[in-house]
């Protein structure tokens, strides 16, 4: 799949939860980016972040708002160590957008280029638990 082809589709969800927030007057914007949030982080995170530590990656469970790199049960990068502070809004947009160019040495080497994405991630993300 091309670059294009899957920025597109990555697109198309936001889309869904926007249409799915006009149909459902009920349903908060933040409920929509957060079921956006799950889909994305399903195709995109899932792989390496699941519901325990392993290797591959940490949990991202209770990450939202917690110190960064802080989990006892993870080998972080010497570079995402370094970073300190917590993971914030911000912190979480800017790791997600350029993984590399935030913590220098991180070992994550997918980016969410598309701003809308990264915000439904996040959202999805301080559901965690």
């Amino acid at each position: 799949m091309t670059p294009s082809v899957r920025a597109t589709n990555l697109r198309l969800p936001v889309l869904l939860a926007g249409l799915l927030l006009a149909a459902a007057p009920g349903l908060t914007q933040a409920q929509a980016a957060s079921s956006t949030g799950a889909r994305l982080f399903n195709l995109q995170c899932k792989t390496c972040h699941g519901d325990k530590s392993t290797p591959a990656g940490p949990t991202l469970t209770g990450v939202a708002g917690a110190p960064i790199a802080g989990r006892s049960d993870y080998a972080y990068s010497a570079g995402l160590k370094a970073k300190g502070g917590t993971w914030s809004d911000a912190a979480l947009d800017a790791y997600l957008a350029k993984p590399m160019a935030f913590a220098p040495g991180t070992r994550m080497m997918v980016a969410v280029p598309d701003a809308n994405n990264r915000a439904a991630i996040v959202a999805y993300m301080k559901t965690l638990k």
